[in-house]
């Protein structure tokens, strides 16, 4: 779908709540300087060889020969120490849609994580926004929509038009049927029981948190995401 619109001069907002978007908000947070989001293994391997550190997955599992997976506890643990390292990363939806948005006039970072930060950032721009929701391998996922439909009702009160796309009112009444128990609803989803299936639950409740890092927002500038 993301062929269909113009990104130029908009604000394209990149979601891969499970857990791209989660891990990348959540390294720069922990002391990483910035984030080299890369499309392929090779590229991700060659940037290790220039001295970054590495995380890369592939179909939610840790790719082999990386420092670490898409995992956002790999940036937590006390015993590895990530802070003044330069980062780069490979997973199999989220940095490939960044990759597809560069047109836009800006490129930010979102999860429900920073869901504040985000939705600040897109009324001081006072720009169209696109949410591009990574999905699962080009298809829909609950997770991400669901930010999509949180995002719009922060924006909706601020004078943002959500009325006239049929995706944003389908994520926003996906928003208010999910209430108050976001983690319950999300464990319909496919991709909690993916995660599930490979032990990964505490990476789902973390994910599922709302403002752990409310004021933090990574931007691309460059090549390179970097905390605004």
């Amino acid at each position: 779908m993301l062929p269909l619109y113009d990104l130029r001069g908009r604000v394209a907002v990149i979601v891969d709540v499970l857990r791209a978007s989660t891990t990348i908000v959540t390294a720069l947070v922990a002391g990483v300087t910035h984030v080299f989001p890369v499309g392929t293994l090779d590229e991700c391997a060659a940037l290790g060889a220039q001295g970054c550190l590495t995380a890369a997955e592939r179909d939610g599992v840790p790719a082999e020969g990386f420092d670490l997976g898409n995992s956002p506890f790999g940036f937590l643990d006390p015993g590895r120490p990530v802070r003044g390292r330069a980062l780069a990363i490979s997973t199999t939806n989220g940095t490939q849609a960044l990759r597809r948005s560069l047109a836009a006039e800006a490129v930010v970072i979102g999860g429900f994580v920073n869901l504040t930060a985000v939705a600040d950032f897109a009324q001081q721009q006072q720009r169209d926004v696109l949410i591009v929701c990574a999905g699962w391998k080009g298809q829909f996922c609950l997770e991400d929509s669901l930010f999509g439909g949180a995002l719009a009702a922060r924006l909706e009160p601020l004078g943002f038009d959500v009325q006239h796309s049929d995706s944003t009112l389908a994520a926003l009444h996906l928003w208010h049927q999910a209430g108050d128990d976001l983690p319950g609803y999300l464990l319909q989803s496919a991709a909690v029981r993916r995660l599930n299936a490979l032990e990964a639950n505490d990476d789902f409740l973390f994910c599922a948190k709302i403002d752990t890092y409310a004021h933090a927002l990574p931007v691309l500038q460059n090549d390179r995401l970097v905390l605004a």
